[in-house]
């Protein structure tokens, strides 16, 4: 058996979660994380919606996914390093930390991102944008 499986979450919970974002890819389009080469450390989650961020101006992203992992494991969520590099986009939580027991919770799991523009312009996501990665 592998450390864990990405799965989508409900449509009901991504429609709730995702409701503020008018510009969003259906729950079904969103890729599943995956690691864009084989030497990648960690998996690429897309950004689901169109986001735009002001300087000092925060957002959670919904991914529209959970993980199920293996007991003993845990998902790091880190930014892109080029969205930091290139526009100051950092995590808000400054590391997401998604426990085994998250896939279980009242969310369904659904991992959420909230990123913080640190740079001094302001930054647009698209949909469809790799935007952060996922290592075990």
């Amino acid at each position: 058996m592998s450390i864990a499986r990405f799965e989508h979450i409900s449509p009901a919970q991504y429609l709730k979660d995702a409701a503020d974002y008018a510009v969003r890819l259906p729950l079904e389009e969103i890729p599943l994380p995956r690691r864009a080469t084989s030497g990648s450390a960690g998996y690429d989650f897309v950004s689901p919606v169109e986001v735009t961020m002001a300087p000092g101006e925060q957002r959670v992203i919904p991914t529209g996914i959970r993980v199920v992992m293996q007991p003993d494991w845990v998902l790091i969520n880190c930014p892109r390093s080029s969205l930091g590099r290139k526009h100051g986009l950092r995590l808000a939580n400054t590391v997401g930390v998604i426990d085994r027991d998250y896939a279980f919770a009242d969310n369904e799991g659904h991992i959420l991102v909230m990123l913080v523009n640190g740079g001094d312009h302001t930054v647009t996501l698209q949909a469809g944008d790799r935007f952060c990665q996922g290592i075990f």
